[in-house]
């Protein structure tokens, strides 16, 4: 699969995750043989103004290249300028992100708010694609609701505006990640513009992502709550697309392993207060279907510094 020209080494992708598609993240997830990796959310006017927590957001190692950042926003102008600012911060590609659904930034107008506004959007596709040298790309969403169905007119538009390539999520804003995601939609898409398009939406399993594949006809496949706690799905689904061998799951102790690795690269990046805060969540998808799962849960929410992780999964094992 090619964006621009920017070719992956297999159509496996990262979706972006606000707080969870970190560097510390994105780098397991090339690790484990994800194709391109997708940042998490970066707020156009936090670039603008400068914030530092905004700023340090755009940190890239080298190990994860390709790397795509994605930011979001609803004015054309301050748009054009945060994409200035990746580019400049090294990202291979620029993303847009039009599929956000999250009140707090549907409310100004971001996110999948902008499925409810066109023309806007268009606005938003060129100005960015104008502003940069790198592909940029667009992430959007089935529609606003049911009654408000037009990814299809939404991917013709950035088509248009010289997007390089979609990413479509098969639930409308309405449903958030409720029920199933329809792939259908993401078919019709594909089958309406001439740019790559890339499937997102319940795939957990190489069997789901071959089944997609074979539905929609994307060009690519976008995983986001499948990986986490589970950064192996990146290299179960390419070999399984590959080779059609089916990796084995890892063990109990490869979870806890990979766990703790990401705990340290946690701690490194963002300093033992926060880090150990954010991976008290990681903890609970890492460990989720494991014997006394939920009461390392509870544990993990009691963690205050890295031993104390340390020493919960010593007395677990």
């Amino acid at each position: 699969m090619q964006i621009g020209k920017i070719a992956l080494i297999n159509p496996v992708i990262l979706a972006p995750m606000a707080g969870v598609t970190d560097l510390p993240f994105r780098l397991l997830a090339k690790e484990m043989g994800c194709g391109l990796v997708y940042s998490e959310m970066v707020s156009d006017k936090g670039l603008l103004y400068k914030n530092c927590h905004t700023v340090d957001m755009l940190k890239i190692d080298e190990r994860e290249r390709p790397v795509a950042m994605q930011i979001f926003g609803s004015e054309p102008s301050s748009m054009a300028e945060a994409a200035r600012c990746v580019e400049q911060a090294g990202a291979n590609i620029v993303d847009i992100n039009m599929g956000c659904p999250t009140p707090k930034i549907v409310k100004n107008g971001s996110g999948s708010a902008l499925m409810c506004e066109p023309e806007l959007a268009y606005r938003i596709m060129v100005s960015v694609v104008e502003a940069v040298n790198v592909p940029v790309t667009v992430k959007i969403r089935k529609g606003w609701n049911q009654k408000s169905i037009n990814a299809v007119q939404m991917a013709k538009l950035a088509q248009k505006a010289g997007i390089a390539a979609i990413a479509i999520h098969g639930r409308t804003r309405e449903e958030f990640y409720s029920g199933e995601a329809d792939w259908d939609i993401i078919r019709q898409v594909k089958e309406s513009v001439d740019i790559p398009v890339i499937g997102n939406g319940d795939i957990r399993t190489p069997y789901d992502a071959q089944r997609m594949l074979c539905e929609t006809g994307c060009d690519g496949l976008m995983i986001g709550r499948g990986a986490q706690g589970n950064p192996w799905i990146f290299c179960q689904v390419a070999q399984y697309l590959s080779t059609g061998e089916i990796l084995p799951l890892p063990t109990a102790e490869e979870r806890l392993a990979v766990m703790l690795r990401h705990l340290d690269m946690l701690v490194e990046y963002k300093g033992e207060y926060l880090g150990v805060r954010e991976m008290r969540r990681h903890g609970a998808w890492y460990t989720k279907g494991l014997h006394r799962s939920s009461e390392l849960r509870l544990q993990f929410n009691q963690a205050v510094c890295k031993e104390d992780f340390i020493n919960i999964l010593d007395e677990f094992t």
